[in-house]
């Protein structure tokens, strides 16, 4: 079965790119550094940001909000300002006087074959492949017995600018037909279409409004989920999104004619959306209620006829988190977290759906069951262990088989098929390791490389350790240290520190192209591992959201304040960085304690935790954050709110703040009141600059063009602001 999952707050896309390259010369010292504080000075020329007077009442708390008007996407005003602080921020940039040597670097890097996950589809594979710069990747057919990969679809061809991305695919159990979706300049809006694979012709359906959804076959067409089209007054990248409705679309109708299949008027927020299971038995109804973390899950049987034409509930709390993986004579394996923090794979008897009756198929484990793939007859599941994966192969009935060797510590992804597949196919990746396409053969437990990617990076160059280290309160945080051998670890080494700490998401090694000239030229990466995330499953992510979310940010400042106890470097020599929630990882941490580095690096971050609510699906992060609509969850947001909590007079980070003006995911509005209020308040010799991307979003779909552009800057920033020149 197609498990379709949707994190709605992902990390940030340029922290998974992947890169290789000519091989070049590498120094395995540390760049040569300078005494930070005396790094040359570029000045900075901010534009004017009006203050009005605009002030809010939460709870008898007045709280001010001069910059309210950028929120106001679409006005002259805002427009002009984000115009003059691109134009201010371009000024400083140029100034750098090794800014192109990096995109020299990088672009150098960037050029290499990379490959996604083939997935069999009848008797042919479909796989995606970027040819090095290309700006987005594009989707090939091959006979899955050999010959020669075909074009399928290029999405360098549906747009000028190469800013339209590839944003899912879908296939029809008759390996007919494949349902695609699209997504222009980042945005979270997608457009499905409809290709037939026999004449590889694109058909006339257009289904548009789409978000938070994939496309469910069922016969002679498919489910799929969206919002009614924003009205002309209405801003469609940033107006709450309210009403979400299923839809079954039939192949060769319009739009208009689509059969409404669930709504809930009741309940304006929320997501519905469907999946099929892999034998068309069933179709699989899972909705959220934008108050609790979890999901209900409803079925409709297609075999039943008196339940053909209706959905009964299977699981009815929203409090824990549930996923149909596939079926087993007429029952569904479930994945949930109900009395098992760490996961579970339970069968459930859509007869007999009360928990009382659930079976153990895969029990709780130590380790947190991250995915369960149903495949070949066999049960494939990818656990995390002390955030690296591990995969262990079970039959059907849960009887433990056999491990799946992995070539070392890292992240896998893909195992996807049908129960009648005999070969599957896998990622595996790591930070020095280029991702890796194997393929499994299901019989024999045997992985071979299928696509290793020509890379720049030998990963016996590279060194990575894994340690553990106290938080505040006691608690030990894992984090990784990567870095090439050789590098002198005297303290003034230039390191990146990164992290996320929300939404169960959980950092696992990945190959970044963009962080390799970083640690090529000697620098650190440091990836910490903190609590809010879902490497230890569900307790461990309660432990770090809602009014327990300061603990995140005490595991960040702890990860700096080790890597500099430890000689690693010091605070002069210390980025921080984080994109989306990691983006409120860094203002919080940069305003709370804006000594422990010397760069900050908020990434289309959510800074304003006042008002994020009422800007697109904002709402649905009210069960991690809270909301200040509730006076106990309102006093400890503005505690820790970025916008909030900047004091006039500080000295801050050498700030550079990245947004893009697509990114309706988390509005740019947030980056842009936090600049405006962070250049009011510092009162430091740092610049406090802001970035803003035109035709992108929050990451997703970024084009090769656009992330080479944005990796050049934040280097180029964070080695200026360090007094470091990485080619001296």
């Amino acid at each position: 079965m197609k498990n379709y999952t949707f994190p709605l707050l992902a990390l940030l896309a340029m922290a998974a790119c992947r890169s290789a390259g000519p091989q070049g010369s590498f120094t395995a010292a540390s760049p040569k550094a300078t005494n930070a504080k005396s790094a040359p000075r570029i000045p900075v020329q901010y534009p004017t940001a009006p203050q009005g007077e605009r002030v809010d009442d939460y709870h008898g708390t007045p709280v001010a909000d001069p910059y309210r008007w950028l929120e106001d996407l679409d006005s002259p005003e805002t427009k002009a300002w984000v115009g003059a602080e691109n134009k201010a921020t371009a000024e400083y940039l140029e100034k750098i006087p090794f800014r192109g040597q990096i995109r020299s670097r990088l672009t150098e890097i960037w050029n290499y074959e990379r490959y996604g996950v083939p997935q069999q589809e009848g008797d042919n594979l479909y796989f995606t492949k970027n040819d090095g710069l290309q700006s987005q990747a594009v989707l090939y057919v091959q006979p899955a017995k050999g010959g020669e990969p075909q074009v399928l679809l290029d999405p360098n061809k549906l747009s000028e600018d190469g800013t339209t991305a590839l944003a899912g695919t879908y296939f029809s159990p008759s390996h007919r037909y494949l349902a695609y979706a699209t997504s222009s300049g980042g945005s979270d809006w997608h457009k499905i279409r409809v290709i037939d694979l026999k004449t590889r012709k694109t058909l006339s359906d257009e289904i548009n409004w789409v978000k938070v959804s994939g496309a469910a076959w069922a016969k002679d067409g498919f489910y799929y989920s969206r919002y009614d089209a924003p009205k002309p007054s209405e801003n469609r990248l940033a107006g709450m999104n309210q009403f979400h409705k299923v839809y079954y679309h039939k192949l060769g109708s319009k739009q208009t004619q689509d059969k409404l299949v669930y709504e809930d008027r009741r309940m304006p927020l929320g997501f519905r959306y469907i999946s099929t299971t892999d034998d068309e038995q069933f179709a699989v109804l899972h909705l959220t209620n934008g108050k609790a973390a979890g999901n209900r899950l409803l079925v409709r049987d297609f075999t039943n006829p008196r339940q053909a034409a209706k959905f009964t509930s299977l699981v009815t709390s929203y409090s824990y988190n549930n996923s149909v993986v596939g079926t087993t004579s007429g029952k569904l394996l479930v994945r949930t977290n109900y009395k098992a923090p760490r996961y579970r794979l339970v069968l459930v008897d859509p007869k007999r759906p009360q928990a009382a009756n659930w079976k153990n198929v895969l029990p709780e484990a130590p380790d947190k069951l991250e995915s369960v793939q149903q495949v070949g007859g066999r049960l494939v599941a990818g656990y995390l262990k002390d955030a690296s994966s591990t995969v262990k192969v079970y039959d059907e009935q849960g009887q433990f088989l056999h491990d799946v060797e992995l070539p070392a510590l890292g992240t896998v992804t893909g195992f996807e098929g049908h129960r009648t597949s005999k070969v599957v196919y896998y990622a595996f990746t790591s930070f020095t390791y280029p991702t890796t396409i194997y393929k499994y053969d299901l019989t024999t437990n045997t992985s071979t490389v299928y696509q290793a990617p020509k890379s720049v990076v030998n990963p016996t160059d590279y060194v990575t350790t894994q340690v553990f280290y106290a938080s505040k309160d006691g608690t030990k945080i894992p984090m990784f240290v990567v870095h090439k051998k050789g590098v002198k670890l005297n303290g003034q080494a230039p390191t990146y520190l990164y992290g996320y700490g929300g939404f169960n998401i959980s950092l696992t090694p990945s190959f970044s192209v963009g962080r390799m000239l970083w640690l090529e030229n000697g620098g650190i990466l440091a990836v910490a591992n903190l609590r809010g995330g879902g490497e230890y499953g569900e307790e461990w992510h309660q432990a770090g959201m809602m009014l327990r979310k300061q603990q995140v940010f005490d595991d960040f400042v702890a990860a700096a304040e080790y890597l500099s106890i430890q000689g690693y470097t010091n605070p002069a020599h210390l980025a921080i960085a984080g994109g989306s929630n990691g983006g409120l990882l860094v203002g919080a941490t940069m305003t709370q304690r804006p000594d422990v580095a010397r760069v900050a690096l908020p990434a289309v971050g959510v800074l304003d935790m006042l008002r994020y609510q009422k800007f697109t699906i904002g709402w649905n992060w009210v069960p991690e954050y809270g909301t200040s609509d509730n006076y106990n969850q309102f006093q400890n947001l503005y505690k820790f709110s970025p916008l909030h909590n900047l004091k006039p007079g500080t000295s801050y980070p050498a700030t550079l703040i990245t947004t893009a003006d697509h990114d309706d995911r988390v509005v740019p509005a947030h980056s842009f009141k936090f600049a405006a209020a962070l250049q009011a308040a510092d009162a430091g010799p740092n610049p406090q600059l802001i970035r803003v991307d035109t035709n992108a979003g929050h990451g997703a779909g970024k084009s090769t063009t656009l992330q080479i552009e944005e990796w050049t800057d934040v280097w180029a920033f964070a080695y200026q602001n360090m007094g470091v020149n990485p080619y001296k």
